[in-house]
């Protein structure tokens, strides 16, 4: 939550390296990461342990109830009845290595999908800050993020079957079984390296173990890692998850077409959606880079698995399974929903804009026709041996005077209105995964914000308390 004006200058990478051989900021480092490790999961290696080796295995066990032709229907249901014909033990066995790690195409697929984005981070743009960490460290960016957003979605359509036809459009469905165990092999391996680096080539003074590898593994050694010149976050959470999801629900509903001959108006209108959401997400990418995944998730298995696996295996699941099981929903009541889910896709970026707008005015601005109501709270940074004061701006008008927390509703909306056109009266509990998912995340993220920033501003996040009492939904929480 700092204000432009709060920021300074990224220190040289040769400062950078000498400054992470410090005792002091080492230990600082290990107490963080404990501290946010504990926030976020509570104590102990026993989660972490269970995530690790668990995880991995249902995303791949997801892909095959979705896609896999041996199940009746991708429902659970359907895959209770597989295993009962086949017993349990062969079914989950068949499941889990269903999506093979050594398919050719999948890594094709992965590794140019890579190679692009890599290419297109180096596009030209303004140059753009995260917030301050407490070593002083300020993360730079170039806010070129709506170009890649266009550019690689005209590459995905250029290059299938409706421009030099190289692929068939529908190609993200089709290898998507093989996409999983792939991404699950890279991930895991890329964890290692990111696990390493952090302990001993960090990009940041921000870096350090816990004392446990588990939990290193897990949460992560380093806030900043940078490789071959690139941020690794924004490359894996943005570039790679937030481009697979918007391209995948476009791509199936191409496939569904050409199984169906016919329009499916839930999955249609649901890739529809949701593409128009991510590219709201690309013209706010900058404001996610000062988000509490950016600031306080460290780069581990935690954050990156998460994104390069887990998203795209649950957060395309609604639209995937449809597929092979289509909505058979109506245009009128498939617009409906949409329009619905549209509004909160909508809202949700001007709730997201009010306040960037807000921060890059530092304060001199109108909110809904008025002068804005805010808290000045201060917090303290080291740079060297001094600790220094800083100061920022909290939003108590607009969409932020309602609940601290209120874009959350309008994101939920949308989550919830997308898996609604899977129609679970047709296709069970299954669709629903990502909205519930989401709803608990948000819930969750909410509070460890409110952690973070009381333990930054102290008393003065009190005072904007006071001013906005209610976290997400206003009279009720």
């Amino acid at each position: 939550m700092s204000s432009p004006t709060s920021r300074t200058r990224v220190s040289s990478p040769a400062a950078r390296a000498a400054a992470a051989t410090t005792p002091k900021v080492a230990s600082a480092a290990k107490e963080d990461a404990g501290a946010n490790f504990s926030t976020a999961m509570g104590q102990g290696s026993f989660f972490p342990l269970f995530a690790i080796t668990v995880l991995p295995f249902a995303c791949q066990l997801l892909a095959f109830i979705s896609i896999d032709g041996r199940l009746s229907a991708p429902t659970l249901s359907a895959f209770k009845s597989y295993c009962d014909k086949e017993g349990w033990q062969q079914c989950l066995f068949t499941g889990g290595t269903a999506a093979s790690p050594l398919d050719l195409k999948a890594w094709i697929f992965f590794g140019s999908f890579m190679i692009i984005a890599r290419i297109l981070n180096d596009l030209p743009g303004t140059t753009k800050y995260g917030p301050m960490t407490g070593t002083g460290h300020t993360p730079a960016y170039v806010d070129n993020a709506m170009l890649h957003c266009v550019i690689s979605s005209v590459i995905f359509v250029g290059g299938s079957n409706f421009g030099i036809q190289l692929y068939d459009f529908g190609v993200i469905y089709d290898v998507f079984v093989p996409l999983v165990g792939t991404l699950n092999v890279f991930a895991l391996l890329f964890m290692f390296v990111l696990y390493f680096k952090g302990l001993h080539y960090p990009s940041t003074r921000d870096a350090g173990s816990s004392g446990s590898f588990v939990i290193d593994y897990y949460w992560g050694t380093e806030l900043y890692p940078r490789i071959f010149g690139a941020d690794v976050k924004r490359m894996i959470n943005c570039r790679f998850s937030m481009t697979f999801w918007m391209l995948a629900g476009l791509s199936f509903s191409y496939r569904s077409y050409t199984l169906h001959s016919f329009i499916d108006y839930g999955l249609l209108l649901s890739a529809v959606s949701q593409y128009i959401y991510l590219v709201k997400f690309f013209m706010w990418e900058i404001g996610y880079m000062r988000s509490i995944d950016i600031i306080v998730d460290r780069a581990g298995f935690y954050e990156e698995w998460g994104c390069l696996v887990y998203v795209p295996s649950l957060y395309t699941l609604h639209t995937r399974l449809l597929v092979r099981s289509p909505s058979q929903l109506s245009f009128s009541v498939a617009m409906l929903i949409f329009t619905v889910g549209l509004a909160g896709v909508l809202i949700n970026f001007w709730a997201d804009k009010q306040r960037e707008w807000f921060r890059e005015a530092d304060g001199k601005c109108k909110i809904w026709g008025k002068a804005p109501v805010f808290v000045k709270a201060t917090y303290t940074v080291e740079e060297g041996n001094r600790k220094i004061t800083k100061s920022s701006l909290l939003l108590a008008s607009g969409f932020w005077g309602v609940a601290r927390h209120f874009h959350y509703a309008f994101e939920l909306t949308a989550a919830w209105s997308w898996c609604l056109l899977a129609n679970p009266l047709v296709n069970g509990f299954l669709p629903l995964g990502y909205c519930v998912f989401l709803t608990i995340l948000l819930i969750d993220r909410a509070k460890r914000d409110e952690v973070k920033c009381r333990k930054k501003y102290g008393d003065d996040y009190q005072k904007y308390a006071d001013l906005v009492p209610y976290l997400i939904i206003p009279g009720i929480y």
